[in-house]
């Protein structure tokens, strides 16, 4: 598909009691046999470094694995995971939970976008049986630091962010304004991106979304079934995005095009003329 633009649970202390006649466990034991529930995932710009925070109730979880990798697969599935982002990071948790004794998640959305240098979204990819995982998009593939602190139990990860940002804006459907037939239809969000791939990089953060605060605001991404882009190019005049999955509208007078057009058009080189085609588009 392609879019063409014409362009310029606590444990008691005491001992457990036996009703099987079998010997008493102690508390502490009975607490190390539970996996530490993650309760949190935090992340912040510092000076120089992105940090990504997972807070955890009980004790650290026993094992910490973080590396980068090719794609994300999800535990259990074997299915890929979608992630926005040039680079990937796979953060592993052994012996760790997501979700209570009622399988309800523990930490919050399952997929979260952030409005920062290096740190794209964060996503779950696997809560299957006490192994944790989650992907991490990134705006570029750098240097990271791990390591732990405890009260409460903490697991960061430091990811360096050793390269110059510019602002642009992205633009997303506002439910409020489309519901009561309000023009304009989008808002625009701030974003960093690096240059001098600017276009690319404003596009990238286009597809992973608003952040949880802006989701609170009404504000949404129409991806009209489209499952990212595959890349843009820009040659004689002419801009493309190409665009993966099966794309269409769906009848909404609303689709993906009404945020690329603005999210493009804020470009000086970028001069938004009056024909668009969407190739295989309803």
């Amino acid at each position: 598909m392609v879019i063409m633009l014409s362009i310029h649970p606590l444990i008691a202390t005491a001992m457990v009691v036996s009703v099987t006649g079998l010997p008493a466990v102690p508390a502490q034991a009975a607490q190390h046999a539970v996996p530490p529930m993650l309760v949190g995932i935090r992340a912040a710009h510092q000076h120089g470094l992105d940090r990504l925070v997972f807070e955890f109730h009980g004790r650290l979880p026993a094992q910490r694995d973080v590396r980068y990798v090719s794609k994300l697969i999800a535990d259990g599935s074997g299915q890929r995971v979608n992630a926005v982002g040039s680079a990937l990071l796979q953060i592993r948790f052994d012996q760790a939970d997501g979700h209570n004794r009622r399988g309800k998640v523990t930490y919050g959305p399952s997929r979260r976008t952030y409005a920062l240098p290096g740190v794209i979204q964060v996503v779950n990819t696997g809560d299957f049986e006490a192994t944790l995982t989650f992907g991490v998009g990134l705006a570029k593939r750098v240097p990271y630091r791990v390591y732990t602190l405890t009260a409460p139990s903490r697991v960061v990860v430091d990811i360096a962010t050793p390269y110059r940002n510019v602002p642009v804006h992205e633009y997303f459907l506002n439910t409020a304004n489309y519901n009561t037939g309000r023009r304009p239809y989008t808002t625009a969000v701030q974003r960093p991106v690096i240059p001098p791939a600017t276009a690319f990089g404003a596009l990238q953060r286009l597809f992973a979304g608003p952040t949880q605060a802006e989701r609170a605001q009404g504000l949404r991404f129409i991806r009209s079934k489209a499952t990212g882009f595959s890349k843009l190019t820009v040659k004689n005049g002419v801009a493309r995005v190409y665009l993966t999955g099966r794309v269409t509208s769906g009848g909404s007078t609303f689709t993906i095009t009404n945020q690329i057009r603005p999210t493009l058009k804020q470009f000086p080189l970028i001069k938004w003329g009056q024909d668009l085609r969407l190739d295989g588009a309803e």
